[in-house]
């Protein structure tokens, strides 16, 4: 996430560059939020931890939870922007399987981190709601999507709510880490059973 990139700051009216400090904030607030958990972990520590400080982290993340959920924009541009991109004669679940490739890709090297992020959420009420939250404005933006592309309602809606549904599903196995198969796979896989169902219906 924003690996590599160089930020800007200033310390006693003086302009210098900190390399990569959101990467080092994100790395101590996560090697924290496993050792002590989120709840008993403040971002006085954080900071300290990354050797910046807190105002360098704010300047980063509204809060210590966005350390976790920063990334849901991106990831919401992204299924929406493959929806938006897929030709005009797919079908609703044929663009919605093309979003889901473009998000399995992203995710392909992240593993570890997606497994630590998953148990770190698992552990806190709060986050877990926060999660709910973040999974229902997928679930809406790529209704919009589809509402956008001609697809009416009900169906843009179900749409949604199906690839946000297999994307959880497909998830929850991979982060697992003894499935071995990858995220896009997964997630192809899941498709291809609910269009089964549906089939035999």
């Amino acid at each position: 996430m924003d690996v590599g990139d160089c930020h800007q700051e200033y310390h006693q009216g003086m302009a210098r560059w900190e390399p990569d400090s959101r990467s080092r904030l994100e790395q101590a607030a996560m090697a924290l939020y496993a050792e002590r958990g989120f709840d008993d972990t403040t971002v006085a520590q954080i900071s300290e931890r990354a050797g910046l400080t807190e105002r360098t982290f704010f300047r980063y993340f509204p809060d210590k939870r966005e350390v976790l959920f920063g990334g849901a924009g991106a990831l919401q541009d992204l299924l929406v922007g493959a929806v938006a991109d897929a030709p005009l004669s797919a079908t609703p679940i044929d663009a919605v399987a093309r979003a889901l490739d473009a998000v399995g890709a992203v995710f392909a090297d992240r593993r570890e981190f997606a497994r630590v992020r998953q148990a770190i959420i698992g552990g806190s009420a709060e986050l877990q709601e926060r999660e709910l939250i973040k999974l229902a404005t997928l679930s809406a933006a790529v209704a919009h999507a589809m509402r956008a592309r001609g697809v009416g309602d009900p169906a843009a809606g179900l749409t949604g709510e199906v690839a946000v549904a297999v994307f959880k599903v497909a998830f929850e196995q991979w982060v697992v880490g003894t499935e071995p198969r990858d995220l896009s796979q997964l997630m192809r896989d899941g498709l291809d059973e609910l269009k089964s169902v549906t089939a035999d219906t």
